[in-house]
């Protein structure tokens, strides 16, 4: 192989990369967040979590990128496991579409695809039509790359070294290792399948050992899911290793199958028995599915298994129980009388009041002690929280649509609002922990008098949220002037320290950078205090009603 034809594999490897990342750019931009939505909203149903994850995945055209959003909806809590390996089998069944297509062979209109493309990203104003002309950009560029890929790899055919190679992967295990490695090299199975698909159509490998490849490239898909769960949480390393579990046993499936079964293999070529490339392509989708139906009834155990390797922490039983119901989640709560029905929803609303203000102390450690352990936790509080708020105010509608009194409807909607307050400060428990890092990341520097300030602000408004949560809870609404006073001392010491902090500014004793960190963090401190009097009148006027 020469040179010239060795830059001209290189250079359609890249185009076909380059081609599914266009294409796949395109394909998001278009839907806008309505493939994130999909897959948060796959329910518990696995099969109803398959077609999600096989949706989502044909418009991404990747596997991969529909496996991080998992592992980061698992990681975020707002997808449990049980969701998530349905999602991952359907990627798995999603994937194969790029095979299915590049099987055809439109090689030859390759160029007007690519002309069509351009001109809608290039001439065209409206986003939507620019988002689908990258898409037939980037498909225009996946056949390019394909058609270079073969007319480069069409020599090796009578290349002595390149047969010795292939020769010497007739043991079936070498063919899986191979097709793991190229894989995660490439970082994407469905480029290496095409490829794999290309050698094949060239001669240079025969069906039986791309069949073999093939099953390797699966395994290998789950490479940037393993390196992507390195900075994610014990959840997200869970999700990873459910991926790969499912795929080792994916691999292990479908090899029992062709050894037991040798004529699988013959039915499959018979479905177009003069295309080695539609061969390939239908293996590969033949194997997902056949993979999905065989294990989707065992994914229970798949799960298990990966949290017997992960283990569940006490940590993580405590964040996972935050975020459930205690006291709304009785069944025919709405059969209750009404009086017991708001005790519970205010007992329900005060754990979650805890909760939140607990968050905000936390916040606040995390941002003078630097602390980027106690900073993740905030951010997975958030999550829970408004988990929180979701199933509360959702339950509380609910009850609204009994027949209530005028009273008690206002008492309801009240509670709703608490809800919201109590979000809202949970809120800026999660901007105030992002403050720190922002400190590390702009290498910005607040004061030690600064500090000192913001820290007797903290707690000036700690004490301001601790005793609205208790004049809620334990209705003791005679304390509300003292803390309507404690939410003037939160102003005042707003106002003292934001002038103290302009006079810095202006004789250069103050980092600028820093000084826009100190202001934002005084602002959601005082907007805190804010909702902590709401959250204490809130429910004043039912008491005396």
């Amino acid at each position: 192989m020469t040179a010239a034809e060795l830059f001209i594999l290189f250079g359609g490897i890249g185009l076909f990369l380059y081609g599914m990342s266009i294409m796949s750019t395109g394909l998001r931009s278009a839907c806008g967040e309505k493939l994130q939505a999909m897959l948060a909203k796959a329910t518990k149903n696995r099969v109803v979590s398959v077609f999600a994850g096989v949706g989502v995945t044909v418009l991404v055209q990747s596997s991969s990128a529909t496996d991080m959003m998992v592992i980061g909806f698992v990681s975020s809590g707002l997808m449990t496991l049980v969701q998530a390996i349905g999602v991952i089998m359907g990627a798995n069944i999603g994937t194969t579409i790029t095979a299915q297509i590049t099987a055809f062979n439109i090689g030859t209109i390759a160029p007007m695809i690519l002309f069509v493309g351009s001109v809608a990203c290039l001439f065209m104003k409206q986003k939507t039509v620019k988002d689908i002309g990258k898409v037939v950009l980037g498909f225009g560029m996946l056949f390019e790359g394909i058609a270079l890929m073969k007319s480069a790899i069409a020599p090796l055919a009578d290349t002595a070294g390149f047969r010795s190679f292939v020769d010497s992967l007739d043991n079936p295990a070498l063919l899986v290792i191979f097709g793991v490695l190229f894989t995660a090299l490439l970082q994407s199975s469905s480029s290496s399948t095409v490829i794999f698909q290309a050698f094949a159509i060239e001669g240079l490998i025969g069906y039986n050992e791309a069949v073999y490849l093939i099953i390797g490239a699966a395994i290998g898909a789950v490479t940037p899911n393993l390196l992507a769960s390195l900075t994610s949480n014990r959840a997200g390393k869970r999700c990873a290793m459910l991926n790969l579990l499912f795929n080792l046993m994916r691999a292990a499936l479908i090899i029992a199958i062709i050894n037991i079964f040798p004529g699988a293999l013959g039915f499959i070529i018979s479905l177009s028995p003069n295309d080695i490339g539609r061969q390939i392509a239908n293996t590969h989708t033949l194997s997902a599915l056949v993979s999905v139906i065989c294990l989707l009834p065992v994914s229970g155990l798949i799960v298990k298994l990966s949290e017997r390797i992960i283990p569940v922490t006490e940590a993580e039983k405590k964040r996972s129980e935050e975020k459930q119901l205690v006291y709304l989640n009785q069944g025919q709560i709405d059969k209750l009388p009404l009086v017991m029905t708001i005790g519970l929803a205010r007992r329900e609303i005060a754990r979650m009041g805890h909760i939140s203000i607990g968050n905000l102390q936390l916040s606040l450690e995390s941002f003078f002690e630097t602390d980027s352990a106690k900073q993740q936790q905030v951010m997975e509080t958030e999550n829970n929280v408004d988990e929180l708020t979701h199933q509360i105010a959702e339950k509380l509608v609910e009850l609204r649509t009994t027949n209530m009194t005028p009273k008690y409807m206002n008492t309801l909607y009240r509670m709703i609002q608490i809800v919201d307050d109590l979000e809202r400060v949970s809120d800026h428990a999660e901007n105030i922990a992002e403050y720190a890092q922002t400190l590390i990341e702009k290498r910005a520097v607040i004061s030690d008098v600064a500090i000192e300030e913001l820290k007797r602000l903290s707690q000036a408004t700690m004490n301001s949220m601790n005793e609205a949560l208790e004049i809620f809870e334990l209705e003791k609404y005679e304390q509300i002037p003292e803390q309507l006073a404690l939410e003037e001392e939160v102003d005042d010491i707003v106002e003292e320290i934001t002038q103290k902090h302009v006079e810095r500014l202006m004789s250069e004793q103050c980092d600028p950078r820093g000084g826009v960190i100190f202001n934002d963090m005084a602002i959601d401190l005082e907007r805190c205090s804010d909702h902590a009097v709401r959250i204490a009148t809130g429910m004043s006027e039912y008491a005396n009603a």
